[in-house]
């Protein structure tokens, strides 16, 4: 049986500036950094096979990391990067707001509807996402497989793992090192844990 941990990177410069980060590069804040180290330790006990890692630096970063502590080498893969935001990239939720109303509204109600000019759908995100996990789970079968993605990027996974519509992406909350597990067990895959940040109750 595979068991799929998934793990948003720590938090970063933009998340404290609450700006709309998507495929731009930001690194991690001191906080962030304790954060990776305290998920880390949580996982030690774990028996994680490999570590993969979207290649974008708050993420690939809390991913060396943990990879670190747990002994392990981290493979960068483009394609779990965060969705890309187009023209939202770099605003903040205000200026969004002032700028976007109506978009901003669809994105807080219908998500799954958003279309942005140079942004990618939730659908595309998720078909990205879906396409190389369900590679790499097959070619590794009964390996436990560590992920370090992105908020949206997660969510959206974990829905398409589990055939839940998108429709339903905000019903779902990840917080910066959120550890999310699933089990691919024989008849189905299996949400064991969603969003644990019991390990930053003293960051």
């Amino acid at each position: 049986m595979n068991r799929l941990y998934l793990v948003r990177h720590g938090e970063s410069e933009w998340n404290i500036l609450n700006k709309v980060q998507g495929q731009s590069d930001v690194n991690l804040t001191k906080k962030g950094i304790e954060q990776a180290k305290k998920i880390g330790e949580r996982l030690i006990h774990e028996k994680i096979d490999m570590i993969f890692s979207s290649d974008l630096k708050r993420a690939f970063d809390t991913a060396k990391i943990i990879g670190k502590l747990l002994n392990l080498e981290v493979k960068s893969l483009e394609e779990l990067r965060e969705i890309r935001f187009g023209i939202w990239e770099g605003l903040t939720t205000k200026e969004i707001k002032d700028k976007y109303l109506n978009e901003h509204i669809v994105w807080m109600t219908e998500p799954h509807k958003l279309i942005l000019p140079e942004a990618e759908r939730l659908i595309d995100l998720q078909e990205r996402l879906l396409g190389v996990v369900k590679s790499y789970i097959k070619k590794n079968e009964n390996k436990n497989i560590l992920i370090v993605s992105h908020g949206t990027s997660i969510k959206a996974l974990i829905l398409g793992i589990l055939g839940i519509d998108l429709s339903f992406y905000n019903k779902l909350s990840i917080g910066n090192t959120g550890l999310s597990i699933l089990e691919y067990r024989d008849y189905s895959p299996v949400l064991r844990v969603l969003n644990d940040t019991s390990h930053l109750k003293e960051v």
